[in-house]
């Protein structure tokens, strides 16, 4: 990053607008912070300002689905949330219409849309932290909760700061791994990958509470020097329909339009390289000789979706694959429900070895095996055995020969399906996390009294 903005001295014109943007950066990411005057407030503990980075309508993301749910989740709770989205957004995803807010199932997301937006993200950050203590001042919320990455943690802690009110850090992922995944094996020894990592540290140990999906964040979050009791883990999880009593594979089939006598693998997912989905393809393609009833369907869309298309093609089985594309929460339900097996191939990375997926949590919902990569972040979801199965990552061969136990034999599948169906209905609920939640800023909220007292 330094090397970068260097490069650009002295140039003039489009060039050197593209230095002071580099530079805003890189002032970001060595340890800049908004600057803001103190604001004390009289809270209203119920109140939670969720502080996010984007949301429904607009994105369709797991990201967006988690929030949604967990703001959907304490509001049925009796909390009073709102929720607020990072400057500019959805109008610099291209929503050039965008609304001052959207409601979504009883939920308002509210916008930060000025009529000029700072040309450098350190300047941007600083608009976003006037506007936000603003709307601080008039909801006068007891607890601010954001979410990864650290520049959401930047504007949430200054302005809880100079509210006088505690603020919550929800990781949600290791997103310096996550754009490195994406990079090559150098990215991990880059400037930008270490100042990434040494943002996201700080503002973690300066939360008031660290949220996590997992036991293998948190070790994670642990080695970065936050204490085990100010940590909290909210798993993905479920409600709404995925409660009700999943639809017969029959019926599932009939409602997309697949055949209703085939077997069918496949997954819900992000199509990117980290997922392995090309792993998956090529286990398909080893069944597929022996299981003439076999489909692959692929649910979902991302940079991966040309080249999958691709080795499908090459291999002959482009007649036996579905890739549908991005679909509607509602339909991507029944399509969890089509599967006979779902599929989590997840290459062996720093961020699939951390980062627990939503979409398996769903597949076990409605009561369908998984069979997936063995790691620890997935071993806490699969348990080898007994809802599904675990494989060594990027081995095709192994996991069709996971997948063929699995296929052939329907009252395995059916046993698997209805253990992990328990277990997450048990375990895993959006209800439960709201309520964990609840107690989690309560007790934040009499540690700040006593310590204004």
């Amino acid at each position: 990053m330094t090397g970068a903005v260097q490069a650009l001295t002295g140039q003039t014109g489009n060039m050197a607008r593209q230095q002071r943007r580099l530079e805003g950066e890189l002032r970001v990411f060595q340890g800049w912070r908004p600057t803001l005057a103190a604001a004390p407030l009289e809270a209203v503990p119920q109140r939670v300002l969720h502080i996010l980075t984007n949301s429904l309508p607009h994105t369709a993301s797991g990201y967006a689905r988690r929030s949604h749910s967990i703001v959907t989740a304490q509001k049925e709770l009796g909390l009073e949330p709102l929720a607020v989205t990072r400057l500019g957004y959805p109008v610099q995803v291209g929503v050039l219409t965008a609304r001052a807010s959207d409601v979504v199932d009883g939920v308002t997301y509210q916008r930060l849309l000025p009529a000029g937006m700072a040309k450098t993200m350190d300047g941007r950050l600083q608009q976003q932290a006037d506007a936000l203590i603003g709307i601080a001042r008039k909801v006068r919320p007891g607890v601010i909760h954001t979410t990864t990455h650290f520049v959401n943690g930047l504007v949430a802690r200054e302005v809880a700061e100079a509210c006088g009110i505690p603020w919550v850090y929800e990781v949600r992922g290791q997103l310096a791994d996550t754009w490195a995944a994406t990079r090559g094996p150098d990215a991990r020894g880059s400037e930008r990958y270490r100042l990434f990592m040494d943002r996201e540290a700080e503002i973690m140990r300066s939360a008031d509470l660290v949220v996590t999906l997992g036991d293998a964040m948190r070790q994670n979050i642990m080695a970065a020097g936050v204490s085990e009791d100010r940590i909290l883990i909210s798993p993905n999880a479920v409600g709404g329909d995925y409660l009700l009593e999943p639809m017969t594979h029959d019926a599932a089939r009939l409602a997309l339009g697949l055949d209703p006598e085939g077997l069918y693998v496949g997954t819900v997912s992000s199509l990117v390289d980290y997922e392995g989905l090309n792993d998956l393809v090529s286990a398909f393609a080893l069944l597929a000789p022996r299981l003439p009833k076999l489909r692959l369907v692929v649910v979902g869309d991302g940079t991966a979706a040309p080249a999958l298309h691709d080795q499908v093609r090459r291999l002959g089985l482009s007649e036996r694959t579905v890739f549908t594309g991005r679909v509607p929460a509602d339909q991507a339900r029944i399509y969890h429900q089509a599967l006979d097996v779902f599929v989590v191939p997840r290459k062996d990375l720093a961020v699939t070895r951390s980062v627990t997926p939503l979409k398996p949590v769903e597949a076990l919902a409605s009561a369908r095996p998984v069979v997936a990569s063995n790691l620890a972040a997935l071993r806490e979801i699969v348990h080898d055995g007994v809802n599904g199965r675990l494989t060594d990552a990027e081995s095709p061969a192994l996991l069709a020969e996971a997948l063929g136990e699995l296929l052939e034999d329907r009252g395995l599948r059916r046993r698997m399906g209805e253990a992990g169906r328990a277990e997450v209905l048990a375990t895993r609920t959006w209800k439960a996390n709201a309520q964990a939640y609840a107690q989690a800023y309560e007790r934040l909220a009499t540690i700040s009294r006593r310590r204004a007292g």
